[in-house]
Parts: C-alpha cells; sequence; structure tokens
C-alpha cells in the first residue's frame, strides 16, 4: 500500500493534474496573464480541492457505495446509491465554491475584480471534479490518503498556474513572432512544460520499488531453478 507521503508527492509531481492529465485548463489559460491573481486562483483551488476531496470521501464511503449504509442496519446493507455520486460531488463542490467566493469578496475585493468570472467557474473546474472522481476510482483506504491526495492536487495545480504566469510575464517584454502570441505560445510553454514535468515519473516511490525488487529476486530464483534442472 502506497504511503500519505508517496501519494502526496505522487498528486504534486508526477501526477499533475495540468501537465498530466490537462485538468483545468479553461482557468489556467485564462487567469495566467499576472503572477498575483494566478496566486490568488490558485490558492482558492487548493481550498476548495483540499475541502471538497475529504467530504466526498466521507459521502462515499458512507453513503453512496454499495453496502455503505450498513451502519444504519442490516435492511441497508445491499442499498447501492452510486448512481448518484456525480450530483452529490458537484453539489458538494458549488457549495464550497460559494463559500470561497463569497470570503474572497469580502476580504479580499480588489482579487476579487481581478479573478472576475473565473472565481465561481471553479464550480465546474474539471480539476476539482478529476480530483473527486480520482479518489473514487482508486480506493483511497483512509480520508487522510484522500486529503494528502487532495491536497497534492491542489499545489500541482497552483506550482503550474503559478509558472506560467510567471514566464508569460516575462515574455511579455520579449520578440515573440506576431501568430504565435497570446494562446499560441502559452500553449508552447505549457507543453515544454508538461515534458519538463515527465522526468518526475522516473522517481521510485516505496511500493513500487519493494514490487520491483521482488520481482528480480523472484525471476532469479526461476533461472537458478531452470539452470540446475539442466
Amino acid at each position: 500500500m502506497e504511503s500519505t507521503l508517496d501519494i502526496l508527492i505522487k498528486s504534486i509531481f508526477s501526477e499533475n493534474m495540468i501537465f498530466a492529465y490537462f485538468l483545468g485548463m479553461c482557468s489556467y489559460l485564462a487567469v495566467s496573464k499576472t503572477v498575483k491573481t494566478a496566486v490568488g486562483l490558485g490558492a482558492a483551488v487548493i481550498f476548495v480541492l483540499t475541502v471538497t476531496v475529504p467530504v466526498n470521501w466521507l459521502l462515499e464511503n458512507y453513503i453512496l457505495k454499495a453496502g455503505a449504509l450498513e451502519w444504519m442496519g442490516t435492511e441497508y446493507a445491499e442499498l447501492d446509491l452510486s448512481f448518484l455520486s456525480f450530483i452529490m460531488y458537484i453539489a458538494v463542490v458549488a457549495s464550497i465554491v460559494q463559500l470561497v467566493e463569497m470570503l474572497v469578496e469580502k476580504y479580499a475585493p480588489a482579487l476579487y475584480g481581478a479573478l472576475g468570472i473565473f472565481l465561481p467557474l471553479i464550480a465546474v473546474n474539471c480539476s476539482i471534479l478529476g480530483g473527486a472522481l480520482f479518489m473514487q476510482e482508486r480506493q483511497y483506504s483512509t480520508i487522510l490518503d484522500a486529503t494528502a491526495f487532495a491536497f497534492g492536487s491542489g499545489v500541482g495545480w497552483f506550482i503550474a498556474i503559478v509558472a506560467i504566469a510567471a514566464i508569460r510575464e516575462k515574455i511579455r517584454y520579449s520578440h515573440v513572432p506576431k501568430p504565435l502570441r497570446g494562446l499560441g505560445i502559452t500553449f508552447i510553454l505549457t507543453g515544454l512544460m508538461g515534458i519538463a514535468f515527465m522526468s518526475f515519473m522516473g522517481i521510485k516511490y516505496g511500493k513500487e520499488e519493494v514490487k520491483k525488487d521482488k520481482t528480480v529476486v523472484t525471476s532469479s530464483i526461476g533461472s537458478k531453478q531452470i539452470s540446475n534442472n539442466k
């Protein structure tokens, strides 16, 4: 089983929401013109992911999936509400985003004005719903693992949008060919950064390293047995 630290590191680097899965690209491209707005939206995404994924984990494990309602009584043991997963996940995400929007409007009106329509659109950001669906698919055994995945995914998205915003601020003073100005050069930069992040896939995590060692030992034992039989 993967450790919580492995899950956290993988979700930031080798399974980055932007560079590995290209989720949340609309906000990533639209709000990455300045570092200030990128930091604000990135922080909001971290908060929303860190809150919604654990809440959805609780919903999944104690209400939605088959047998989850057994704690209410044996008559509910066979009840399967998994068909409600999408609706429930989206409702949780929309509720948390509404809370974030109210907090930002109250305490950071300048940032609220800079983010504009893209702040409430976090509710339909692919990376937020993707986090909940990845959590459901991977079946994390504890809420701590789900929280580590959510926080790591948010941090990975934050790193991606702040990095591209910093680059876009610098290239504003560079000579970029006219056909590539704006989104054109941004797509190229995103692709190059994605290739760079692919290098993190070479990291050996605890579980993978143990499995590889077992495979090597097993194959070497098998080879010795074959040679002895000959």
